[in-house]
């Protein structure tokens, strides 16, 4: 953003964070669940979301550490994570789309994306190779669209291979530019953690 823009190192940005909230101990076959009605366990995802504010960079400081701005943004995901506001913002998106339906939980959820910079959500995709018609499935990767953000970051796993997907609003965002901005910044981290 400051590369486009000085004054934008100025503005606060926000990350829309999607989670899961389902316990991964809860997953049920669907034979399991259709056998047996009563179960506590509920069928599909279920999800919350927190927002974080994105850390300035400020490249003129000298004492600039990579690998502490990595650290504080990981502490401040984690804190957020396992606080009880995840879980009550999934249950007001369920109660919304329970007792007023989908378009009014689906509008609330769109205002609150609107209002984000960027978004993320990551996955733990299959451990196990797929096949789709018997033709077995090399790389998967997922991307979520038609969502307001400018700027979209997917990190999902297969067969234990890490695969992030990022997604840019044409027009906005300079795809060769982030491309460059990112590869710098990992540079920098992989030289301060040697």
């Amino acid at each position: 953003m400051e590369s486009t823009t000085s004054e934008s190192g100025n503005s606060s940005s926000t990350s829309l964070v999607l989670l899961n909230t389902r316990s991964i101990d809860g997953y049920k076959s669907v034979e399991e669940m259709l056998h047996n009605p009563d179960t506590q366990h509920l069928w599909g995802n279920q999800f919350g979301f927190i927002q974080v504010s994105i850390p300035k960079l400020y490249k003129s400081d000298h004492t600039f550490n990579p690998l502490k701005f990595v650290y504080e943004v990981h502490a401040t995901v984690k804190r957020n994570r396992n606080s009880w506001a995840i879980h009550l913002t999934g249950m007001l998106l369920e109660c919304l789309r329970k007792y007023r339906g989908t378009q009014v939980a689906a509008k609330f959820l769109h205002r609150i994306q609107k209002n984000a910079s960027m978004g993320l959500t990551n996955m733990m995709g299959p451990v196990e190779k797929m096949a789709a018609s018997n033709q077995p499935i090399k790389g998967l990767y997922v991307m979520i669209f038609n969502v307001p953000q400018s700027y979209k970051v997917t990190v999902m796993s297969y067969m234990n291979q890490l695969r992030v997907v990022l997604g840019t609003e044409k027009g906005v965002i300079d795809p060769q530019k982030l491309k460059k901005c990112i590869l710098q910044a990992y540079d920098m981290i992989n030289k301060a953690s040697l």
